[in-house]
C-alpha cells in the first residue's frame, strides 16, 4: 500500500498500513431475532429522540466508528444501522411484544462520510433475557449486506457467560469488543469496521 494511501487511513489503521500488514475483517455474528420488521421512519442517528420524544433514561453515549475495506480504504457512502434494546432491555420488535419505550428510537441508519466514518447518539447497552449488553450493527453498500456482527462492552462481567460471546476466539473478541469510555463530549465507543467491499 502506498504512503499517500496510508497516510489518508484513519488514525487507528496507519500503523499496520505502514508495516504492510492485512487488515482483519471485522468478525460476522447472528442478526438475531429483532431486526426490524419495517425499517421506521425515524430511523436517524440519534437513538434517544424518536419523532419529539425524548428518552432520557440509561447512559447516554456515543458509539462510533470508520468502515474501510480489507486495504484500509474508506467505504464513502456505506450503510451502517444499528439496533438494540432500551434500558428495560426490550427491543421494538413484535417478536418481543413491541414493549420497548416508545421514546428510544431502538433503531439508526447513517451513511458513512467520504472518510468512512459514522456516528450514532444513543444507550450504553444493558443486558436481558440472558445476554450481556451488546448493539446489533449491520453495514450495507447499495444493495449488498457486507457484515452483521454484535458490538460488546469491555469488561462487562456477562461477556464470559454470554453464549455468542464465548464462541468467538480471543482474537475476534478484540474486534467488536470495546470500551465504553469517558470523552469531552460523554460516554463513547470507538469501533472500527473493515470489511470485504
Amino acid at each position: 500500500m502506498g504512503a499517500a494511501a496510508a497516510l489518508a487511513a484513519p488514525a487507528w489503521l496507519r500503523p499496520a498500513l505502514a508495516q504492510g500488514k492485512a487488515l482483519r475483517r471485522t468478525p460476522s455474528q447472528t442478526e438475531g431475532p429483532f431486526y426490524p420488521v419495517e425499517i421506521p421512519v425515524d430511523h436517524d442517528a440519534d437513538l434517544l429522540r424518536n419523532g419529539q420524544a425524548r428518552y432520557a433514561r440509561g447512559q447516554a453515549c456515543w458509539v462510533q466508528g470508520t468502515v474501510v475495506d480489507l486495504d484500509g480504504r474508506a467505504i464513502d457512502g456505506a450503510a451502517v444501522e444499528i439496533w438494540q434494546c432500551d434500558e428495560a432491555g426490550r427491543y421494538h420488535h413484535p417478536g418481543d411484544g413491541n414493549r420497548a419505550d416508545p421514546a428510544f428510537q431502538g433503531f439508526g441508519r447513517v451513511l458513512a462520510d467520504r472518510e468512512g466514518r459514522y456516528r450514532f447518539r444513543t444507550i450504553r447497552p444493558v443486558q436481558y433475557g440472558g445476554r450481556t449488553p451488546h448493539i446489533h450493527v449491520k453495514v450495507k453498500l447499495d444493495r449488498q449486506e457486507l457484515l452483521t456482527t454484535q458490538l460488546y462492552v469491555q469488561g462487562d462481567p456477562g461477556n464470559e457467560r454470554d453464549f455468542l460471546w464465548r464462541r468467538l476466539s480471543e482474537a475476534d473478541r478484540a474486534l467488536i469488543t470495546v470500551p465504553f469510555t469517558t470523552a469531552a463530549d460523554g460516554l463513547q465507543a470507538t469501533f472500527p469496521i473493515v470489511v470485504q467491499a
